[in-house]
């Protein structure tokens, strides 16, 4: 932390394609190095970050990630993170990892600075949610919320991070704004130790708000449009060759779009996401080749907030978006991880400095997150889905050695024979 009490926070977010413990490179330093560029910049001496969010999506094969086998997976990507960040930060800086949370593929973690504010983070919580047919998990988000004590007044200030993956496809952009909906209504959080109420809370009610993930929102031109000549992936194509094309290419983002509305993701901000080229679809193996059986579209993103941000004036955010961009060299899945360093604002003392209450996120009048009163009848019944859709298809991709075609047929070739072994010894008793 520096001497005026603003942090670094530094957010990445990766679909690895279901690729489990060969989803990242094994030197993460193309992830890290940008970020360390930049910081040199904003002091004397380079300046390491004070928190770190790492999200992932598709973080193992669906079927095991449904039976609940992603420990491992998980544990593996922890140690490697944690082993680059301690290798890369200036001044070798050390890491304690603060929380970790997985649902099916959607992960997050998030470690602090041994020597800031690690020594005062406490009150740590986690949550997930599934947005998937019958809530289940293969779509869905997972929190990480905690306080950091003695910051700003006596209570402190809340930490909050989302890490979503939504449903896919250009046009289920209404199933993705009802996904978004329903993660601030079910991904409820205890109430901290401090609060008077014994109500849970959504999202929102934090002091700094971080959303991130593979939100699935593409670039939509309208048929009419003039830049629509051919078919709309090469039109596509053809304006993310310079900055100024993309600037004109960000209209049709639907993210940005329904932001505007004030449909999803309220009181959010975002950096200049048009300043890199579009996250997906790339060709597996291919650092800057698309894929055209889809529309090149942002769908990697990163979103933040802060207590001190005015609703009155949404296009402006009191954190400073040092840096956002994604990583291209990074060829094993079809997205490009993405990265973002943040400046947070100075802590503010407009309220009492003994005052219990962390201070929170200010919305619009027009808009009040409300809980679900069932979200948590609607996150075990996904779950419970989840486990026996997963075991059942774990099961029968063991059968087939690595297939679950196989691995049905395999079955009932088993049943087949027995069922012609069992007939004739009955009949041999029988005689």
């Amino acid at each position: 932390m520096s001497s005026d009490g603003n942090l670094f926070v530094q957010v990445g977010s990766y679909n690895t394609n279901l690729q489990g413990g060969a989803g990242v490179p094994q030197d993460l330093v193309d992830w890290l190095v940008p970020t360390l560029q930049v910081a040199s910049f904003l002091s004397k001496e380079s300046r390491a970050p004070d928190i770190f969010a790492i999200g992932f999506q598709e973080l193992l094969p669906l079927h095991l990630g449904l039976a609940g086998l992603s420990k491992a997976v998980l544990d593996d990507r922890d140690a490697h993170i944690r082993s680059q960040i301690e290798k890369h930060t200036p001044g070798k800086e050390s890491y304690t990892l603060v929380a970790k949370a997985v649902n099916v593929g959607v992960a997050l973690l998030v470690y602090a600075r041994d020597s800031g504010i690690a020594r005062r983070v406490c009150d740590v919580q986690t949550q997930w949610t599934g947005t998937g047919p019958a809530y289940m998990g293969n779509k869905g988000a997972v929190g990480i919320r905690f306080r950091v004590s003695d910051r700003g007044s006596k209570a402190g200030e809340v930490f909050t991070f989302v890490c979503a993956h939504l449903t896919a496809h250009e046009a289920n952009l209404a199933r993705r704004v009802a996904d978004y909906r329903h993660i601030v209504s079910t991904l409820l959080f205890p109430p901290l130790p401090s609060s008077p109420s014994s109500s849970p809370t959504t999202m929102y009610s934090t002091s700094h708000l971080f959303f991130l993930g593979d939100l699935n929102f593409r670039i939509t031109i309208p048929p009419s449009h003039p830049h629509v000549q051919t078919s709309q992936p090469y039109d596509v194509l053809t304006m993310l060759k310079d900055d100024a094309s993309r600037e004109q290419l960000k209209e049709f983002d639907q993210l940005l779009n329904q932001r505007r509305k004030g449909t999803a993701f309220i009181g959010l901000h975002e950096g200049p996401f048009w300043t890199f080229k579009c996250t997906y679809k790339y060709k597996l193996g291919e650092v800057d080749r698309y894929s055209t059986k889809r529309t090149p579209s942002w769908t990697d993103r990163i979103m933040y907030a802060t207590y001190t941000d005015s609703p009155d004036t949404p296009e402006k955010s009191n954190i400073t978006n040092i840096l956002y961009t994604s990583i291209p060299s990074y060829v094993t899945s079809d997205h490009k991880p993405v990265v973002c360093l943040l400046l947070l604002p100075s802590p503010t003392t407009a309220s009492s400095p003994e005052t219990c209450a962390p201070p929170m996120l200010r919305l619009p009048s027009s808009y009040t997150p409300m809980p679900d009163p069932r979200a948590t009848l609607k996150r075990y019944i996904g779950r419970t889905l989840d486990r026996i859709i997963g075991s059942i298809w774990w099961l029968l991709t063991v059968l087939g050695a690595g297939s679950a075609i196989v691995g049905i047929f395999n079955f009932f070739l088993g049943l087949i024979a027995w069922r012609w072994w069992k007939v004739p010894a009955v009949s041999g008793a029988d005689a």
